[in-house]
């Protein structure tokens, strides 16, 4: 193994070393963002049942679509919450364009977590994602649903 190889070798651990080392400083930095998030969560679903986001529906295809993804824009949690509501939603009457939209928000959309996006990715970057999300949410249920009438 010549010198030049022993030097590469040398300096990759180092990098590796100092790579290590600032990803942990960040993560330390951004601990207290996340236990923010994590305890605005609980206090969100705590306050925020499921009747009360099924009595905001009015029965508008195209209302309720925009109403869904706005509702699942604020809602945060793990992905199964929301299909758990979705599923309840549906049995209350609420229309598949609603549901669909109401999962692919609150999949893609985060407001709440908004204030850590901010300060991790950047003010710019995380408003134009989460704007993005929620349009293409829209126009993701939309299709999903004309879809699945045509299959049927």
């Amino acid at each position: 193994m010549s010198k030049a190889e022993q030097n590469a070798g040398k300096k990759d651990e180092k990098n590796i070393v100092t790579s290590f080392y600032k990803t942990f400083r960040s993560f330390t930095k951004e601990l207290p963002i996340l236990f923010g998030v994590i305890l605005l969560l609980g206090l969100f679903k705590t306050f925020v049942t499921a009747q009360m986001i099924t009595s905001v529906f009015t029965g508008n295809l195209s209302g309720d679509t925009v109403i869904g993804a706005l509702i699942g824009s604020i809602s945060a949690g793990n992905a199964i919450m929301s299909y758990i509501i979705g599923g309840e939603l549906l049995k209350d009457g609420v229309s598949l364009f609603a549901v669909t939209a109401f999962i692919i928000a609150w999949v893609t959309v985060g407001l709440v977590q908004l204030p850590a996006e901010v300060a991790i990715l950047g003010k710019r970057f995380a408003i134009f994602r989460n704007i993005l999300s929620f349009i293409f949410a829209i126009f993701v249920s939309i299709a999903t649903v004309m879809t699945l009438m045509v299959i049927r």
